[in-house]
């Protein structure tokens, strides 16, 4: 990697032993831990930032849910007196009209706040996508590792 120390042509890495492969099996296990370690912490910044930006539509939902509850009975209660008295119906129907009317509108406030609120976790994208090229990575060491590289010009 290159922020650490190259090796001179005589040394070695410590446990690399005697044999190529342990050294090398050694500086992989140390880059897949490094790799992980820099992947949680992507993810932990990822779920900082979420939160950050779930917050007001959060609150808008809490908002919406309690001016709803709050005012649903009376409001429903006025309208359908005023209903009832406007077009002649009974006092049941005159309620049930306007109990509708109050679940539609109630409905669009949550439904507006909940499609914000899932647009909130989109930055988890970019540890989903680096998540993706480090197991391409890992595959791909795997897969040529201990292949003979094959020489230019022979």
């Amino acid at each position: 990697m290159a922020d650490q120390a190259s090796l001179g042509r005589n040394e070695r890495a410590p446990g690399a032993g005697n044999g190529s492969v342990v050294g090398s099996l050694a500086e992989f296990g140390n880059d897949i831990a490094t790799l992980a370690e820099l992947q949680g912490k992507l993810a932990v910044l990822d779920l900082k930032e979420s939160t950050a930006r779930a917050v007001l539509p959060f609150a808008l939902i809490v908002v919406g849910a309690a001016v709803v509850l709050a005012s649903l009975p009376v409001a429903l209660i006025g309208a359908a007196s005023l209903i009832a008295v406007a077009f002649s119906i009974s006092q049941g129907w005159a309620l049930l009209l306007t109990a509708g009317a109050a679940l539609v509108a109630g409905a669009g406030i949550a439904a507006t706040a909940a499609s914000q609120l899932g647009r909130s976790f989109d930055s988890f994208r970019r540890s989903r996508e680096e998540l993706t090229r480090n197991v391409t990575w890992i595959r791909t060491i795997l897969l040529h590792s201990g292949r003979a590289v094959p020489r230019r010009g022979a």
